[in-house]
């Protein structure tokens, strides 16, 4: 036996055993911080806008609203975006929108800085505009990932462990993009992490965008003999409720997020709001990160309604926090059960998508959890200003046993589609 046959063997055992060593190889070490640096600028944008409205404004009602209006964008925009990057090819669409993208950022950041007497009308349309140009790169990287692995016939694990390690990075983008606003708008100027997510977004995302890992994902435009695409009742049935998963996911963040902000409030100073809501996306970026090791007879569909069933039940940790330590262990403990449904998520979403759709179906996910983001922080705003950071948390409860639900609807859906057979 040669020595290159002794090498492969080993090779394909490792990525048998982890599937993590295979990644590197596949994409080249500068992929990797590049795919995280390049989001973090969207997770900076919901909580940036509404901290700087808040400290504007003085209000957490007009703060939330401009959050959801972000969302709502997002929800207009990112399958948007995801559907022109089937068509044509995510290179020209991610230039585009990182250029139009950082011009709405400063423009956003400008007027939100400008009074506290704001129009109401103008901070939301420059907010949805925001929200409806972000660059979709999170999806974008999973699509990129879900063809390569496809191609090169990789082991199932190398897959899972690229999946998780993209839902790490989300999960630390919610991390450091919380803390980063929450630095820089309590030691420097609430009006500077929307101007330093505008830098990041003009200078990484066409970086990201030019990358040869592009090169795996064909557009349709360049396909010859391309079928037309058919998605039957069931894959649609799926599909929405892959999407509520993520868009009551989206309102956990976001309810924990405005609810965090008005605790903050409540002990002293409304900017370090960001910093405790990180402790959750810490834990669940270590909890993500570990679903690669997890048996592969553990389907899909169970782990979704084992922590959904978890999540509900830790949430109730955070309504009996009543100083900052205690909330920090509460936010913590509940993130473990929040990476694991995002991996889960977006992995069933790339089996019953149509390989043609991809993009578009990894962009519906992702705008979920923004949408989502936008609803948490919409009602549970309008709930701090009203009942205090308790009533926003009721809003984070709601949204895990909804995510809960929506699994079990899953496992319903899967169950009764024979075409559904491959999905876990």
């Amino acid at each position: 036996m040669t020595q290159h046959t002794l090498s492969k063997e080993d090779h394909e055992g490792s990525e048998k055993m982890s599937g993590y060593s295979a990644l590197v190889p596949l994409v080249g070490a500068p992929f990797l911080p590049l795919t995280f640096l390049a989001r973090l600028p969207l997770a900076m944008l919901t909580i940036g806008s509404m901290t700087l409205v808040t400290a504007t404004t003085g209000s957490y009602a007009l703060g939330g609203l401009a959050a959801a209006m972000v969302g709502l964008g997002s929800a207009v925009g990112g399958p948007s975006i995801g559907y022109l990057a089937d068509r044509i090819g995510q290179r020209p669409v991610l230039t585009t929108v990182a250029l139009i993208h950082t011009i709405l950022l400063v423009a956003l950041t400008i007027f939100s800085n400008s009074s506290p007497e704001m129009s109401v009308a103008m901070l939301s349309v420059m907010c949805l505009a925001a929200g409806a140009t972000g660059p979709q790169v999170g999806p974008m990287s999973r699509v990129r990932w879900i063809a390569m692995t496809r191609q090169q016939k990789k082991n199932p694990k190398v897959l899972s462990a690229a999946l998780s390690l993209e839902s790490m990075f989300d999960e630390l983008g919610f991390v450091f993009g919380p803390v980063a606003v929450g630095l820089l708008a309590s030691l420097v100027d609430p009006v500077l992490p929307l101007y330093l997510a505008a830098l990041l977004t003009l200078v990484l995302v066409p970086v990201f965008a030019a990358h040869h890992t592009v090169g795996a994902v064909k557009p349709v435009k360049t396909a010859t003999h391309a079928p037309k695409v058919a998605i039957s009742r069931a894959q649609v049935a799926a599909i929405s409720a892959l999407v509520l998963g993520m868009m009551a996911l989206g309102t956990v963040f976001g309810s924990s997020a405005a609810g965090t902000l008005a605790f903050a409030g409540a002990q002293g100073d409304s900017n370090q709001g960001g910093l405790l809501y990180g402790a959750m996306g810490f834990s669940s970026a270590i909890a993500a990160i570990s679903v690669a090791a997890w048996p592969q007879a553990f389907r899909q569909i169970n782990r979704w309604i084992l922590c959904g069933a978890a999540l509900t039940v830790l949430s109730f940790g955070l309504h009996v926090a009543s100083n900052v330590p205690m909330m920090l262990v509460a936010l913590f403990i509940a993130g473990f059960a929040v990476g694991p449904v995002i991996v889960t998520v977006m992995t069933l979403g790339g089996e019953v998508a149509p390989p043609q759709r991809l993009s578009t179906v990894m962009t519906m996910l992702s705008a979920g959890i923004v949408v989502g983001t936008a609803i948490g922080n919409g009602l549970a705003g309008v709930f701090a200003e009203s009942l205090g950071y308790l009533g926003a948390f009721w809003v984070s409860t709601g949204g895990a046993l909804v995510i809960f639900l929506a699994a079990v609807a899953m496992k319903a859906i899967v169950a009764k589609a024979p075409s559904l057979a491959r999905v876990r």
